[in-house]
């Protein structure tokens, strides 16, 4: 087990420490009664703005939600055996996925002769399969088809979501057969959300995914407030009603996706996991120059302050299971948002290099 970026304090450096992560906790709370609450799972802060990359190819692939798109890069040496998946956050597009639009990690993952496979779409999704479809009274609210272009928060949500299914099967093997792409011992990582699903599809699904990261991911969604915090970001994002994913909160459904919960599965599996979440204090990415801009990085505190507590409770039970085949990255500054997303990525890519494949 590696830690990267741990410092030792001074007990007044410690106390500071957690005033800190009160006030982000409470500033977590005010952002998520704010209707712009989830803005903050876009970018918060300058980044590379890749936007489009020529080298991807649009690569369709039919389901149950309807006909889904995912962005597929190709390795440098023309390889099908090393892939990665990388999933996006809670506000997905419906026309390109966020590590494309916000970042340009995979230039470097191609380098290193990588192929990646970018899902789009599954704003709100955690990546699951869902029980209905999101309405509220029989009205529906949220994307119609999952990834459609233009359907994002489209009324009458049609079609119940299965991403889960969709990316270990439909996907999975759509891949195999018209790319040659190997289906097991893959990686797969994400950012929020996204980071979350990632251990849930490691855990449930080891022969596909032999590598798992999380940046910021929500690593324990069963503990007190989790539920509630949830509901209310969902909702600020085109009114997604949170019980037609895991159903009411006592539903087990709810312990099922909860890293915290399934830890043992992903031990007993012998996963490597790259697990990484910012102190929630504002870095070099994080300069604000407008009241929009400070208003992000504050929900960017307080998002991140939320992810590091889930994630260092995740850390404890991975420690209580005696389970070391983990790299915690955990810097001393960084905010909810795509620049010190990629940073992760980039400091996780020798170590996902060596188990894919």
């Amino acid at each position: 087990m590696r830690v990267f970026a741990h410092r030792t304090r001074e007990p007044g450096a410690r106390r500071t420490s957690r005033s800190w992560l009160r006030r982000s906790a409470a500033a977590l709370s005010l952002a998520l009664l704010s209707p712009l609450a989830v803005a903050v799972v876009g970018t918060t802060a300058p980044t590379a703005q890749a936007a489009f990359n020529p080298s991807g190819i649009d690569f369709w692939v039919d389901s149950s939600m309807g006909p889904i798109k995912s962005r597929v890069f190709r390795a440098n040496d023309g390889n099908t055996n090393r892939v990665v998946y990388a999933l996006d956050g809670l506000r997905a597009r419906d026309d390109l996925n966020g590590w494309e639009i916000d970042t340009n990690v995979v230039v470097e993952l191609q380098k290193w002769n990588i192929n990646v496979v970018m899902p789009v779409g599954g704003q709100c999704s955690f990546y699951s399969d869902w029980i209905a479809p999101s309405n509220f009274f029989g009205i529906g609210t949220g994307s119609s088809s999952g990834s459609a272009t233009g359907s994002s928060g489209a009324v009458g949500q049609r079609n119940t979501y299965t991403w889960e299914t969709f990316l270990t099967q439909n996907l999975r093997f759509a891949l195999r057969d018209r790319l040659g792409f190997n289906p097991n011992r893959n990686g797969i990582f994400g950012l929020s959300m996204g980071g979350s699903a990632a251990l849930t599809m490691a855990a449930y699904h080891p022969d596909q995914f032999s590598y798992a990261g999380s940046f910021s991911g929500y690593l324990n969604v069963s503990a007190p407030g989790m539920k509630e915090a949830m509901r209310l970001a969902f909702l600020t994002q085109n009114g997604f009603n949170i019980d037609a994913m895991w159903g009411p909160p006592w539903d087990p459904r709810w312990l099922r996706n909860d890293p915290f919960v399934f830890a043992p599965r992903l031990k007993a599996q012998n996963t490597r996991l790259y697990i990484a979440a910012g102190s929630g204090i504002p870095g070099v990415y994080d300069q604000p120059r407008s009241f929009v801009d400070l208003y992000n990085t504050a929900n960017g505190m307080g998002l991140e302050a939320i992810s590091l507590a889930n994630t260092k409770a995740f850390q404890l039970r991975m420690a209580s299971l005696g389970y070391g085949n983990v790299v915690y990255d955990f810097p001393p500054v960084g905010t909810h948002s795509w620049p010190w997303w990629a940073d992760n990525v980039y400091r996780m890519i020798p170590d996902l290099s060596n188990y894919i494949g």
